[in-house]
């Protein structure tokens, strides 16, 4: 005997209740009645004056403007004039080298990184750390020594690349001391000789520190130690004319 097929019973759905009806229906109700009374009674009130569009007139303050600063006060006329003005003097009795980088004391990017070891990566560099202009001078003492200084200034509208040139330089091996007054500026002193066959051994010292748009890089080079005070002294003077 075959048992008929029974289709699957529909699944139960909840009936919403009469009284959810009438509380929707009433919510309705009660918001077209508050927004007609709403309307109403702002028709009723008298309409909001707006503020007046006119701005009382400023006076203008009588006399003459303070007086612009000199280019002792005034940081930026210094730094902005001639560059070559703001190194140290040579020494008396110091002799100029027999070549020295750039032309009458000044250095365009691509003689600058031509000091510097990997020029073509150091060029690159300078192009993003927004070089400007360098000035440079050099001299030689007591027969053995020799001494660089320079002022290298830069843009700085997307970078402090002063600042960042400043402390980005190889001092490993070295002592260092930092410079009174300049926050970040230090000298480096070697503690080993570079030697090379046939040559006498160079210590090198070393200072860098910077002010505003202005880095300062000092070497020192001899074939014997260069005391700590030699550098620091000259790194004080080239700071104290910035």
């Amino acid at each position: 005997m075959e048992v008929p097929d029974i289709p699957d019973a529909p699944r139960a759905r909840r009936r919403r209740g009469r009284t959810a009806l009438l509380l929707a229906a009433a919510a309705v109700l009660g918001l077209v009645a508050g927004t007609c009374t709403g309307c109403l009674i702002q028709a009723d009130r008298k309409p909001t004056a707006l503020p007046p569009l006119s701005q009382p007139v400023l006076a203008q303050a009588k006399g003459e403007g303070p007086e612009p600063l000199s280019a002792a006060q005034d940081r930026k006329v210094k730094t902005d004039g001639d560059l070559r003005k703001l190194l140290v003097a040579r020494p008396k009795g110091a002799k100029k080298p027999d070549s020295e980088p750039g032309k009458d004391g000044w250095l365009n990017m691509a003689e600058y990184a031509d000091q510097l070891v990997d020029e073509d990566r150091e060029f690159a560099r300078l192009a993003e750390a927004e070089f400007r202009r360098a000035a440079g001078i050099a001299w030689t003492e007591h027969g053995t020594e020799s001494v660089e200084v320079r002022l290298v200034q830069y843009h700085q509208e997307e970078s402090l690349g002063a600042s960042d040139r400043a402390g980005n330089w190889d001092t490993f091996d070295t002592d260092s001391w930092s410079i009174p007054g300049t926050g970040d500026g230090r000298v480096y002193i070697s503690t080993e000789p570079e030697t090379e066959p046939g040559y006498l051994p160079v210590y090198k010292a070393q200072a860098t520190a910077w002010r505003g748009d202005i880095a300062m890089e000092i070497w020192i080079y001899d074939t014997k130690p260069i005391p700590k005070s030699k550098i620091m002294d000259l790194a004080k003077r080239q700071m104290e004319r910035l």
